[in-house]
């Protein structure tokens, strides 16, 4: 009998097998590959070096654009928890036929290609889109303002393009906050604001953390919106590797871009995961 029970309960590792051939083929050889393209010295491929990682790394332009790259991602990521946050809360305090309707709205977006959510945003944000229309409509300005093709117009469309990757994240961590908590902070004395920044804040910092980090790193790798709403005004990593890998066709340069790139979101990964072990252990105290 206990050699049945552990048939059952012992798996073999060989079913392991197909999802670990599957791995290696399309992940771990594809960046084996972008690791050895990056280290060649020309575009020929026929010397060996990290001249391709000494000119990024030298250069005051390329390191310029990998800061914007990585500073867009943490203004995209504040902005999306400023106004996701208040959803998640919302869809906490809400009915049940209400918390249905907001969880809809929440993944409505998810549904709908990225390119289309996009060029809507090119048509809002244009001279003669939604936001310039009701500006002047209002009289609250007399020419059109220049919204699309600058900063904040991207920042603005990652934020709505991201926003579902923090709210969820958000609702799942509020969830599970026992109501009876907030509760006994207010017959305490405390109010609405101190019970919320005393409790609920702290208690659902594991759920910021994580919508933070998925937030971020979609944000900052995110071709197409920063492509279409950017324009030819700014650069960001994406574009980068794209002008220096399909227009000058400068692959070992282009590779050596995606592994600094692929290091920096690597570090930026660890600095939340460290922060989430940290929040954990503040919510568990």
């Amino acid at each position: 009998m206990a050699a049945t029970l552990r048939n059952v309960t012992t798996y073999d590792l060989k079913l392991a097998a197909p999802l670990a051939a599957g791995f290696v083929v399309f992940f771990v050889t594809p960046l084996v590959i972008l690791l050895a393209l990056s280290f060649q010295t020309d575009p020929q491929g026929g010397r060996f070096g990290l001249t391709q990682y000494v000119n990024f790394l030298g250069d005051s332009f390329s390191l310029g654009v990998l800061g914007s790259t990585l500073w867009l991602g943490v203004k995209v990521t504040a902005l999306t928890l400023l106004l996701g946050y208040p959803v998640a809360w919302l869809h906490q305090r809400s009915p049940g036929w209400a918390r249905g309707v907001i969880m809809l709205l929440v993944l409505l977006p998810l549904l709908t290609s990225v390119v289309v959510r996009t060029f809507a945003w090119v048509v809002i944000l244009g001279r003669q889109g939604i936001v310039n229309a009701s500006l002047l409509g209002l009289g609250l300005i007399d020419t059109p303002l220049k919204l699309l093709y600058t900063e904040g117009g991207v920042v603005m469309a990652l934020a709505q393009v991201q926003m579902p990757l923090m709210v969820l994240p958000l609702i799942t961590a509020l969830s599970r906050i026992d109501p009876n908590l907030a509760d006994a902070s207010s017959v305490l004395g405390a109010g609405h604001w101190r019970t919320f920044r005393k409790v609920i804040l702290p208690l659902s910092l594991p759920g910021i953390i994580a919508g933070c980090l998925l937030t971020y790193a979609a944000a900052i790798t995110a071709f197409i919106t920063q492509s279409l709403i950017g324009g030819g005004q700014m650069l960001f990593m994406p574009m980068y590797i794209y002008q220096q890998a399909s227009t000058l066709q400068n692959w070992p340069f282009a590779a050596a871009i995606s592994v600094i790139f692929l290091v920096a979101v690597l570090v930026v990964v660890s600095i939340f995961n460290v922060l989430g072990r940290l929040s954990r252990g503040y919510t568990n105290a």
